[in-house]
């Protein structure tokens, strides 16, 4: 993701150097009361249900939809989330499988991995896990994938059907992020909508889904002027730039909804104290753990914000979810089934 720097006034909790008045009329009228909490970790639960029940209906009429996950070398943070992705397709029906090629796999090697998983009718979705080795050709990896298999939803084939409105397959996060919007019944169509980061995987797919609802869009990233004052103007606020606590109160309207896409995880204890000064409950686990998670947004924000996606718990249950539901997706669509609530994602 394109990290957005922009110089800006300090900022502590309870003061707010550029928009003081807005905030402290807003407090005043709430009797200080936080923001709404987005609870992505519930939506998740029920997208899984979901899933689950639509698993079995296929099922019953010989499908059951398949998964498989391309794994290549031993990086320890893609093997965490690669068992997480196989252990939650079994868990709501999928078939899974997982294929491990050596660190050392060539370009031609995976690309005839993926050419045979093309080839089987049982796989419905394939995920080719990133980063791959610096020798792969990554692009050229992403492009051999069938798209009416492309999970992740990357391919240039789902990208332009995303962008002209016809069933395919949308990335997991940002599809995440609009099922967070729809079940939290937030309003989208006329709404000002503000996307900060512009990266191919959430950046821009957020920005044309939330288009496609018919918001007024604009995307911000590292050449933006005055990115406070533009984020301002936002109804809707989705982060996604990968900084820590970048995104502070003075970039938010008072009311608005708030999407923080960011995980960031800090082991600096000055660092933890620029977020969490004051808060027993995390700094024990901190304390415990070594580390604790922060979203692209900073805490504070939480004080001025009308509904707030939490770090962790918000956005980032919903991307498996989604993969999930893509999945199921892919196999309807692959088979000429219409799922109308489906088709609508």
């Amino acid at each position: 993701m394109s990290e957005v720097r922009e110089e800006r006034p300090t900022t502590h909790r309870g003061v707010r150097d550029t928009i003081e008045s807005p905030v402290n009329s807003l407090q005043a009228q709430r009797g200080w009361m936080p923001a709404r909490i987005l609870d992505g970790t519930k939506i998740a639960a029920e997208i899984r249900a979901e899933v689950t029940a639509q698993a079995k209906a296929l099922a019953l009429s010989g499908v059951r939809p398949g998964l498989a996950v391309v794994l290549v070398g031993h990086n320890p943070a893609s093997e965490v989330y690669v068992r997480g992705k196989v252990k939650s397709s079994e868990e709501v029906g999928l078939y899974s499988e997982q294929h491990t090629p050596a660190e050392s796999a060539t370009t031609e090697e995976l690309l005839a991995l993926v050419e045979g998983l093309n080839r089987r009718d049982e796989i419905d979705g394939i995920l080719v896990q990133l980063p791959l080795p610096a020798h792969v050709d990554s692009k050229k990896i992403l492009l051999a994938v069938d798209p009416a298999k492309d999970v992740d939803g990357f391919h240039p084939m789902n990208v332009g059907y995303l962008s002209t409105q016809r069933p395919g397959l949308v990335p997991c996060t940002p599809a995440g992020v609009m099922e967070i919007l729809r079940r939290s019944q937030i309003p989208i169509a006329g709404q000002e909508a503000v996307v900060v980061g512009r990266s191919d995987i959430v950046g821009k797919p957020v920005a044309m889904l939330l288009l496609n609802q018919n918001a007024t869009v604009t995307v911000c990233h590292s050449k933006t002027r005055d990115l406070p004052e533009v984020c301002r103007r936002a109804d809707i606020l989705v982060a996604a730039i990968g900084r820590a606590g970048m995104v502070t109160s003075d970039y938010v309207k008072p009311g608005a909804t708030v999407i923080d896409v960011g995980i960031n995880r800090i082991t600096d204890q000055k660092e933890f104290d620029r977020f969490f000064r004051g808060d027993k409950k995390r700094e024990e686990t901190f304390l415990a753990k070594g580390s604790t998670l922060v979203g692209d947004v900073h805490p504070e924000v939480a004080e001025v914000a009308g509904a707030i996606t939490p770090v962790p718990g918000g956005v980032g249950p919903l991307t498996i979810a989604m993969l999930m539901a893509n999945t199921v997706k892919a196999a309807m669509l692959r088979r000429g089934t219409a799922v109308a609530e489906l088709s609508r994602r």
